[in-house]
């Protein structure tokens, strides 16, 4: 039996940046289930704060050089990697100069939430999908992570569901309590468009808000897993309507570690 292939794809990872519990989670989880004989690939954008000198970043010229279509527009994709050190993971990282090269996350330095997030994150998920295209590497699972991934199960059911390198891969999508409150303008769901997508299926989009994202993120992907268990009650509410998909996965440690690798050997099928 062939080894399952499992895609990881955070907003964050440490040692390289950390704002949050999902960046621990992508650190431990993926070395466990490469322990477990899993194949594992690992993506993040590369903010501008993650020092590529200190972190021995360098770009892949064979993975870059790619246009990514964000509504009207098209945008060059540049893939970097490194290794996470004491482990044998690699992480790829997304990187354009117009939406990674600030030195902040998603708010600037007067905590205010860059209008152009929505954008970053369309881009992100696309130039994820070309990057394993690029790697001629297919992917049996792909576990999203938090909302900026959550276009990502649309783009699997739609665009890629005919390309051989995705035929037969999965999703799961994790939610985290990481809402913000800001609403981004009316053009979004233009952006987030795609091929074989339609408006329709972006309808939860037309909220251009936290809550759009992530009712995306659990429409389109076959397991959604409650990442946290304090959530407000509109992430509660979504969670509520899932009770065929969604998985709690709340224990620590090692048992963790377990339930997830049944997870992934049973949706793999």
């Amino acid at each position: 039996m062939s080894k399952l292939r499992i895609l990881y794809v955070a907003s964050e990872i440490n040692p390289f940046l950390q704002t949050s519990a999902v960046a621990d989670f992508v650190r431990k989880l993926p070395q466990a289930m490469q322990e477990r004989g899993m194949e594992i690939r690992i993506l993040v954008p590369r903010f501008g704060l993650i020092n590529e000198r200190k972190n021995r970043l360098h770009e892949v010229v064979r993975l870059s050089g790619i246009n990514i279509t964000v509504g009207d527009e098209e945008k060059p994709l540049i893939i970097k990697v490194a290794s996470i050190p004491n482990a044998k993971l690699q992480v790829y990282f997304i990187d354009n100069e117009d939406y990674f090269q600030r030195k902040h996350v998603f708010l600037d330095k007067d905590d205010r939430f860059y209008e152009d997030n929505d954008e970053r994150t369309i881009f992100f998920c696309k130039g994820v999908l070309e990057t394993v295209k690029k790697l001629g590497w297919s992917p049996d699972i792909v576990h999203c992570n938090d909302w900026m991934t959550a276009l990502i199960p649309l783009y699997l059911k739609t665009t890629y569901k005919n390309d051989p390198m995705f035929k037969d891969t999965k999703s799961v999508f994790s939610v985290y309590n990481s809402s913000f409150s800001y609403r981004f303008d009316d053009g979004l769901v233009e952006k987030a468009k795609a091929m074989d997508v339609d408006d329709d299926m972006l309808k939860y989009l037309k909220s251009a808000d936290f809550d759009g994202f992530i009712r995306m993120g659990c429409t389109y992907a076959d397991v959604v897993v409650k990442a946290d268990e304090d959530y407000s009650e509109s992430l509660n509410s979504i969670l509520n309507d899932l009770s065929n998909k969604k998985v709690e996965l709340t224990e620590e440690g090692q048992e963790v570690a377990d339930q997830y690798y049944n997870l992934y050997t049973e949706l793999a099928g």
